[in-house]
């Protein structure tokens, strides 16, 4: 992995990826006792960032694989990513999907014409399945995060989060990624160290699913225990990936830890101030923001909003939140 190819997939994305803009707002500054910057991926085609390193890898592949078609295995974000990239370029997909993904992630997947196939993530290897049908049909695997062409996808983030950084007179500051396997986290640390290096990644993660910040601090990878219990579905992996922990390790500053209701009130604030939707994996970096002030050095901090897919049930409970 390197810069070269986060620049030709941000070439690739030209006309394609949405630049998502980077919000502000004094109500939110006043609560985390710092200028806060919202990168707002949660506004990008599929409602999140994915789609970057989706169209990023169907477009890489040479032309006589891409028309057999992909394969990928995602809880919701990567799978619309993907399945909107490969249907942009007239080839079929299949995505493998856990049964108690959100509704909305599994029927906007289907919406965009991937033929889903539903596993039980508690009991079954979502690679296993993805290694045997991409070989039964001849598909090629794309992976949600261990994938260069994805990593370089997601990495187009950093390179526009460098320059609206630039345009705001942001020098220095910690840069706070939804992180689950590191991707996102990796791909814009990258593409910070090239072209913002007073920036600094750091990977934020939920409470008891927090295998990156463990394996940062202990100097090798660390697995999470279980696969479920947390509402952030879409950043709960099983452990930093082989090609992104390497890249986080040279590059990130510390993990931040945040409580799922941590989550649920940065929904609710996102909502209030910013007029923006989010779903709890995709504002946990919000949350840290608010709720780890002591963690986080310097005058302002930039936060990845990274997704926005939410059923409606959940939004409810978020919103609550507010209530007196």
């Amino acid at each position: 992995m390197n810069i070269e190819m986060i620049r030709a997939a941000a070439d690739r994305l030209k006309g394609h990826a949405r630049v998502t803009p980077l919000l502000s707002s004094p109500f939110i500054d006043h609560l985390a006792g710092r200028r806060v910057f919202i990168k707002a991926e949660c506004l990008q085609h599929t409602g999140s960032f994915k789609y970057r390193g989706g169209y990023s890898a169907v477009s890489a592949l040479p032309e006589d694989l891409r028309a057999r078609g992909v394969i990928a295995f995602s809880s919701g974000n990567h799978a619309q990513g993907v399945a909107l990239a490969a249907t942009q370029h007239g080839v079929p997909s299949v995505i493998i999907m856990p049964s108690d993904a959100p509704r909305l992630k599994i029927e906007n997947t289907r919406a965009l014409g991937a033929e889903v196939v539903l596993y039980d993530r508690a009991t079954e290897d979502r690679d296993a399945i993805g290694e045997r049908m991409s070989q039964e049909r001849g598909l090629t695997l794309i992976k949600p995060f261990d994938e260069p062409q994805v990593i370089a996808g997601q990495g187009t983030t950093g390179l526009e989060i460098a320059e609206q950084a630039r345009a705001e007179g942001i020098d220095t500051a910690d840069v706070l990624v939804c992180c689950g396997g590191g991707g996102l986290t990796s791909g814009i640390a990258l593409a910070l160290e090239a072209e913002a290096p007073g920036l600094r990644a750091r990977p934020v993660e939920p409470k008891d699913f927090d295998d990156t910040t463990r394996s940062l601090a202990a100097g090798s990878i660390q697995r999470n225990a279980s696969m479920t219990g947390s509402i952030c579905d879409a950043i709960v992996t099983p452990s930093p990936g082989r090609l992104t922990f390497p890249i986080m390790q040279r590059l990130c500053g510390p993990g931040l830890v945040v409580t799922d209701q941590e989550a649920l009130r940065a929904m609710a604030q996102a909502f209030l101030r910013f007029k923006i939707v989010l779903e709890p994996g995709g504002a946990v970096a919000l949350a840290a923001a608010l709720n780890r002030r002591d963690q986080i050095e310097g005058d302002a901090v930039i936060v990845v909003a990274s997704g926005g897919n939410v059923d409606l049930e959940m939004y409810e409970e978020a919103l609550n939140t507010l209530k007196p």
